[in-house]
């Protein structure tokens, strides 16, 4: 379990399980993560969005937990829509480097959920890319002196790609 303000590892090569709780852990609106019945109920109570999947709180549960692995592809790409993934994200149908993408993009997205995050990511636009690299040196001397890695954790815990908001 990560900690507080922490960004779960992703799940590159994992299972349906762990790719399932990497997006619900990450790909949620700030300050109020998904429950199964909500993403069960936004699926299912929008067959034209989601192509008339039907999902319960309690098969979600089991894709979650591992008790279930094999759903049919247009539940998996219902899911994928719904948390604005690339539907091979869930299928399984993407390479460890295309995976690795949408795993940062999802990391992105909810680094970018912190206002303070957001401001300090805007208020870059438009420097010059020499200020820019100074702005990231900077950062980086902080984390040093707070003990923290001077990057951040990048692929060893894991990123995505989507580029869209989360439906629901």
């Amino acid at each position: 379990m990560a900690a507080a303000g922490e960004v779960p590892q992703g799940a590159v090569g994992g299972t349906l399980a762990e790719r399932l709780g990497y997006l619900f852990a990450n790909m949620h609106p700030a300050g109020s993560p998904y429950t199964n019945a909500h993403v069960a109920e936004a699926v299912s109570g929008h067959p034209e969005e989601y192509g008339g999947v039907r999902l319960t709180e309690q098969y979600l549960s089991m894709l979650r937990n591992g008790r279930r692995v094999n759903p049919s592809p247009d539940v998996l790409r219902a899911l994928a829509k719904f948390f604005g993934v690339p539907g091979g994200y869930l299928l399984g149908d993407l390479s460890t480097t295309q995976t690795e993408r949408v795993e940062e993009e999802v990391r992105f997205l909810a680094a970018m959920r912190d206002r303070r995050v957001r401001a300090i990511a805007l208020r870059s636009v438009g420097l010059p890319p020499e200020v820019q690299d100074s702005l990231t040196t900077i950062i980086g001397q902080f984390r040093q002196q707070m003990n923290l890695p001077v990057e951040p954790p990048e692929s060893g815990e894991r990123p995505a790609c989507g580029g869209s908001e989360p439906a629901g």
